[in-house]
């Protein structure tokens, strides 16, 4: 505990220190996520306000407040419903989240609030190790969970009965649950990249594909594998080894310093040059931790030179997942997490990425 009240501590500091170029004396977070980031606190109906000099008060009501009193023992506790009322009075220049307060929200704590964007995410984008720890804990059970799955994958078993077995085994293998709703598309169906799983048995001659990943610890994992049911077509083979091409090509590019969209690229341009450029329509991958889409995002998108966020930092996980949907075909994704790292990604799911044939 001590250790995380620390960890806490360091996360409320970063935030602080953006604070005086926004001529703002605290900021006001209110959005569950990075309350939880700033505090360790879990709820439905809390607040946090961080000052200038990272001294921090958290508001929540009845429900929480005794959870809050013995999670967050270094900093203000207060118990009140309106977390955001109370708070925003306990300093002149206060900064508000931007991005996720409702109007009326906004109106009513005061109109002349400032207005601030981002500014917990973009603390949030860099993890420390105690988060990668988590991370990679999350994806263990991921990757364990597939291999225990991939016997029952035959023909005449559904793709609902996958995702359920995805679902059930990672959480016996200790997943508070799935990071979200899993994906399992087989044969035509592996033409929609977010396809939801159906009562369509798979047959000989499918490829199917799975996106799926454990919750552990607030964390998410993400994790996308294609295999073969039988002996795979021609097409199929050079399809999939096409994407394999591509999803290295990126992983390789995943560094500090890396631009983005160069990243994106890097994958991107190994498909195009194949000619299926058309049919890999969705960006190449985004961050994960505390939610399973957060910055950065691997788009072909082009961010401003000087954005603070234009290019990749040490300890940032992001995901690899190129893919080519072919309608009325099928298709093929390939996705890994990883972390970027200073000496080279560190690979988080490790499951091989030949194509297994069933």
């Amino acid at each position: 505990m001590r250790n995380m009240t620390v960890t806490h501590a360091r996360r409320r500091e970063r935030l602080a220190a953006l604070l005086p170029a926004h001529e703002a004396d605290a900021i006001l977070v209110t959005r569950g996520v990075n309350v939880r980031y700033l505090t360790g606190l879990a709820s439905s109906n809390a607040a946090v306000l961080v000052r200038a000099d990272a001294r921090a008060t958290l508001a929540t009501d009845s429900r929480y407040a005794e959870t809050a009193r013995r999670a967050c023992s270094d900093i203000e506790v207060v118990e009140e419903r309106d977390v955001a009322g109370c708070l925003v009075v306990m300093a002149d220049r206060v900064a508000v989240e931007a991005h996720d307060m409702p109007v009326a929200d906004y109106f009513r704590l005061g109109e002349d609030l400032l207005r601030l964007t981002g500014a917990v995410e973009s603390v949030r984008r860099v993890k420390d190790e105690a988060e990668i720890d988590l991370l990679r804990d999350a994806c263990a059970i991921t990757d364990q969970a597939f291999s225990d799955v991939l016997p029952m994958l035959r023909p005449g078993v559904t793709e609902r009965d996958i995702a359920r077995a995805l679902e059930s085994r990672m959480i016996e293998l200790g997943a508070e649950k799935p990071a979200f709703d899993s994906i399992v598309a087989s044969g035509p169906n592996g033409s929609i990249p977010h396809h939801s799983p159906s009562d369509r048995p798979l047959e000989r001659g499918d490829l199917v594909t799975m996106d799926f990943g454990a919750l552990h610890g607030g964390y998410h994992a993400d994790m996308t594998r294609t295999v073969a049911i039988g002996e795979p077509a021609p097409w199929q083979r050079e399809l999939y080894d096409l994407v394999r091409a591509a999803q290295r090509a990126g992983r390789h590019a995943v560094r500090p310093g890396a631009a983005a969209h160069e990243v994106d690229a890097a994958a991107r341009e190994v498909i195009a040059r194949a000619g299926y450029g058309d049919y890999f329509g969705h960006g190449l991958g985004h961050g994960v931790g505390l939610e399973i889409h957060e910055a950065p995002f691997l788009s072909p998108l082009k961010p401003e030179p000087d954005h603070e966020h234009a290019r990749l930092e040490d300890r940032v996980p992001v995901t690899v997942e190129p893919g080519v949907y072919l309608p009325g075909r099928g298709g093929v994704r390939i996705e890994d997490t990883l972390v970027t790292r200073d000496d080279g990604p560190e690979l988080l799911t490790r499951t091989t990425k030949e194509l297994l044939v069933l």
